[in-house]
């Protein structure tokens, strides 16, 4: 076990574990569904490609130290590429509800300890990247959540309208396998539709 702290104090996390004290906390004390966030990796390549284009903006702007931005961007870049799945254990259910149970501050967490053994550094040393003063920089999760949401939604379109193809092509299949007849009776409204396939 290795400590982390925060506000609030000092927390026991396990040594493997890239999250730092506010997800512990998470992990402690709001478990609403059982499903991690995690288990939705469009979601977590979203947070990562957000986290990832504020870090460039902050170092364009010189607000956030090249070689900081450049750490935080390749542990982002491992994130997108679907490494550090199991470092993301913040309900899903849960994720947008407070500081210590919130998935923005998980992805901070796991993208500063990440980005400070990339630069050497052991985790938890928030004296050289913090995962709120550095990788947080400039955002909300109020902007950042809804911004990843977006950005999954449309990533997850892809499959969808592959999907939808497939079932309009079904479709058209089924109804040219079908055919209709009018039969006739004496009078004109005696019209009767008849079906077959359907």
């Amino acid at each position: 076990m290795r400590q982390d702290k925060d506000s609030l104090g000092v927390v026991d996390i396990p040594d493997h574990a890239l999250w730092g004290a506010q997800t512990q906390r998470a992990i402690e004390n709001f478990r609403a569904s059982g499903i991690p966030i995690s288990h939705f990796p469009s979601l977590l390549r979203a947070l990562a490609q957000v986290k990832r284009a504020a870090a460039a903006v902050n170092a364009s702007q010189g607000r956030l130290d090249q070689a900081l931005a450049s750490a935080i961007m390749q542990a982002a870049d491992e994130v997108i590429k679907g490494a550090h799945g199991t470092h993301f254990p913040v309900g899903v259910l849960q994720g947008g509800a407070g500081t210590s149970s919130n998935m923005n501050m998980n992805m901070n967490e796991v993208l500063a300890n990440r980005a400070l053994a990339i630069l050497g550094h052991p985790h938890g040393a928030h004296h050289i990247l913090h995962p709120n003063n550095h990788v947080n920089l400039c955002q909300s999760t109020n902007d950042v959540y809804p911004t990843a949401i977006r950005l999954a939604l449309m990533a997850e379109t892809i499959g969808l309208q592959a999907a939808l193809a497939g079932l309009a092509e079904a479709f058209a299949t089924k109804g040219a396998a079908c055919y209709r007849k009018t039969a006739t009776c004496h009078a004109p409204f005696d019209l009767l539709r008849i079906s077959h396939g359907l």
